[in-house]
């Protein structure tokens, strides 16, 4: 059974996963390995999420009641079912890290170039804290007030944008101009794996739904919307600045907004982006932080998260730190965590776990009738 009891509406459920797929996605030459045909390659990505889906939504189905980690020992055993959870456990604070540090250089970079990085990294973390300390249902209630913001946000920076002049629909042509292969070689390399692959998070937080028979229409509206803004927010950038522009630069959205300048007056508006990765890491962090919390309180039977919060809280601060010694070692580390985290955890056992369970399903199919006769 779930250790907390909270519950969240299916609302909740849509804004968590639309932010948590934004993320540090959403400011990153995200696809841009298809040159301007990146677009096409995000919307095939999501298309391969979808898929995803319907590996994640069988194994909720036959355990509706039980975390990640809790179904895990179900379907391996008890000893090996525990160890795959506390990997599991480690794939989603890499992750969070991973996401903090993102998020601390875009910070350096654009806007508190003077402040020390462990000092921007403390202070978000504390925060993540303080709200996971509340309950998954506070962390609820705050997504649908800033979801709002994040659209209010959004909707301010296209407008400048295209208001601006700057945007050139001929950065964009010609369709299909280097060939297919440079949009199947990202897809199969980058665009089906991140973001939607880590979703699979969310299977954690599942049985805290008090509607669970609106997964399906909340998981793939939220998959389909985030995918479609993604693959818009790419386009824009490309239509700005150029396929070459957007490949050199470490944060393209935040170029993008930085050509605004209209009447001398409305410019230097990277607050926008700032602002904008500010709420999506934010809570992207929170969703992988408190997903192990919990997988941690199932799987050593503890009786609350809530006493292991600031700890694993110190955990991330010193991780994020260590995680790489500079801007281009972590854009490294990200390429290799699709390899060594994200395929295997995200993908491959997610995909035994349902092979396991179907035959086992089967097998119980064929005893049935062997013991009514008996």
């Amino acid at each position: 059974m779930t250790v907390e009891k909270a519950k969240i509406s299916a609302i909740q459920l849509f804004v968590f996963m639309f932010i948590f797929n934004m993320g540090t996605t959403l400011v990153i030459p995200y696809g841009i390995d298809a040159k301007k045909d990146a677009w096409l390659a995000i919307l095939l990505g999501m298309c391969a999420g979808i898929i995803f889906f319907f590996i994640y939504s069988f194994l909720f189905r036959q355990y509706p009641n039980q975390p990640f980690t809790g179904f895990a020992r179900k379907i391996f055993g008890k000893y090996l079912g525990w160890v795959i959870g506390l990997l599991y456990i480690i794939a989603f604070l890499y992750d969070a890290t991973h996401q903090i540090r993102s998020f601390g250089e875009l910070l350096l970079s654009s806007t508190m170039t003077e402040t020390p990085l462990l000092a921007i990294i403390i202070l978000f973390v504390l925060t993540i804290c303080y709200v996971l300390y509340l309950g998954i249902e506070v962390l609820g209630r705050t997504a649908e007030d800033f979801i709002g913001i994040l659209v209010f946000l959004g909707f301010i920076g296209n407008f400048f944008v295209f208001l601006s002049g700057n945007v050139d629909i001929h950065n964009l042509q010609s369709f299909l101009e280097n060939g297919w292969k440079p949009i199947v070689t990202t897809t199969l390399l980058e665009t089906s794996f991140f973001p939607f692959s880590q979703m699979v998070v969310f299977l954690m937080l599942l049985p805290n739904l008090n509607r669970p028979e609106l997964v399906k229409k909340v998981w793939l509206s939220a998959l389909i919307s985030s995918g479609l803004v993604l693959s818009y927010t790419i386009s824009l950038n490309i239509a700005v600045l150029g396929v070459e522009e957007v490949e050199r630069s470490t944060f393209p959205l935040l170029t993008t907004i930085g050509k605004v300048n209209l009447f001398e007056f409305i410019q230097r508006l990277d607050a926008i982006v700032v602002f904008t990765m500010l709420i999506t890491v934010f809570f992207k962090v929170s969703i992988f932080f408190y997903c192990s919390l919990i997988g941690i309180a199932d799987l050593f039977k503890l009786k609350n998260h809530q006493q292991i919060i600031l700890p694993i809280g110190c955990i991330l601060i010193f991780w994020s730190m260590v995680l790489s010694s500079n801007y281009s070692e972590h854009i490294e580390e990200g390429n290799y965590s699709i390899i060594y985290i994200i395929t295997p955890f995200y993908i491959i056992i997610p995909l035994l776990m349902l092979i396991v369970t179907l035959i086992r399903n089967r097998f119980k199919k064929k005893d049935r009738p062997k013991s009514s006769a008996t």
